[in-house]
This record gives C-alpha cells, structure tokens and sequence, in this order.
C-alpha cells in the first residue's frame, strides 16, 4: 500500500513548535541569573569584558604563539611592579594607600556557574543517551550526521581554536535565536519536518526491506 505523505502546505498549518521542542524560554534554559544574563547580552559590560579577553588570550596563545608559563610569569612582574610603584610612590608623597580587591568574583557567582554547568551536563547526558537509543530516529541520523561533520571541522582546527570557536558561538547564537526566536522557530521547523520526511521514505525503501530472522520462542520450563 503507497505511503501518502503531506505537502509542505499541509506542513504548515500545524502548531509551530519551540527548537528542540523546549516548552521554557530561552533565559530559563540557560539557567537564568547572571550566566544567562552573560550569555544573552544583557549584562554588556561583563559580556563585553570577557569577549575581550577571551580574544586577547586567543591572540596571544594562538596568533604571538605565547606560552602559558611565561605569559602568567609576565603578567606577575608586571603586576607586582606596579604594585610596587604604587605603594612607594604614595608613601613618598604622604598619599594614602589604594585598596587593593582581595577576590575577582564572589563566591555565589561561581556557584552559580558550576551549578549552571552540571545541570545542563545532565540534561545533555540524558539527552544524548535518548538519542543514542533510537527514540527519535531522525534526531538520531541527525545527530549522527552532525557528530560527523564536527569531526571533519576538528581536522582543520586546532583545540585552542575549538575552545575559541565555542566561546563565540556561545556568546553570539543564545543572543542571536533570542533575537530573533520566530524566524528560527519557523525555519528550524521546516527542516525538521523534511527531515522526518526523508527518513520515513529511507524506512519505508530500505530499512523496512531488509530480512530479518524468525523470532526465537523462549523455552518453557
């Protein structure tokens, strides 16, 4: 019996649905606070601050190919001798002395970064097992197609590079679909949908052709 499959005008008549079928916005998916507030661009200072440094740092290692060891031995002399000038500067001049901070971030930024961290490490854990287990097939050659190309990308990048590839994309794309969220939505959508498409005709042409042995009935006792 032929498989009648739906045009994509029939296609476009259902209920839009979120990327990846969230059902929370996106600033609640990234764990909202101030890692959210880093990632969306809300707070521009800090997200400012650290694409900047981030991008120095990659310079430095990657582009004026600097060593780790010397560039922090460097940035300590350079620091303690300002430091050094500083103080003695103020204490020739009977200036009073500048205070110096004692901590760079506090201690509820961190860990609200490292809970961030290891709530979305088990929600992409559990996701990775569904998807390795076949419960969507498309999303599973869909993955596996992407795992692919990434490996491909991995050859012509170094892993400094990579770590530097990541940090932009997560400073750009959460900020980016957040901006523009029903395009994405939309567009994403139509893709899913031509993908689920083309696996049902590969199920249907293919998978569903290949023999397969009788079952085995299980012994009674």
């Amino acid at each position: 019996m032929p498989i009648i499959y739906s045009s994509d005008s029939e296609n476009e008549t259902t209920p839009r649905t979120k990327l990846f079928g969230r059902q929370r916005p996106i600033r609640s998916v990234l764990g909202g606070g101030q890692v959210a507030d880093v990632l969306l661009w809300e707070n521009k200072k800090v997200s400012a601050a650290l694409s900047v440094g981030m991008t120095v740092l990659w310079l430095l290692f990657e582009v004026a190919e600097y060593n780790l060891v010397t560039l922090f031995s460097h940035i300590s002399i350079a620091t303690m001798l300002i430091v050094f000038i500083w103080f003695t500067t103020a204490d020739f001049f009977n200036w009073s002395h500048p205070e110096l901070p004692t901590s760079i971030l506090d201690k509820s930024t961190f860990q609200e970064f490292a809970s961030t961290l290891h709530g979305r490490s088990n929600q992409a854990l559990s996701k990775f097992m569904d998807i390795a287990r076949g419960k969507e097939p498309a999303l599973f050659f869909m993955a596996i197609f992407f795992l692919y190309i990434l490996s491909v990308i991995g050859n012509y990048f170094t892993f400094l590079n990579f770590l530097y590839l990541c940090f932009v994309c997560l400073q750009t794309l959460p900020f980016l679909y957040n901006k523009y969220e029903d395009e994405v939505d939309k567009y994403a959508g139509k893709l899913i949908r031509r993908a689920k498409k083309m696996f049902k005709r590969f199920d249907s042409s293919v998978l569903n052709k290949i023999p397969r042995g009788p079952a085995k009935e299980k012994k009674t006792r």
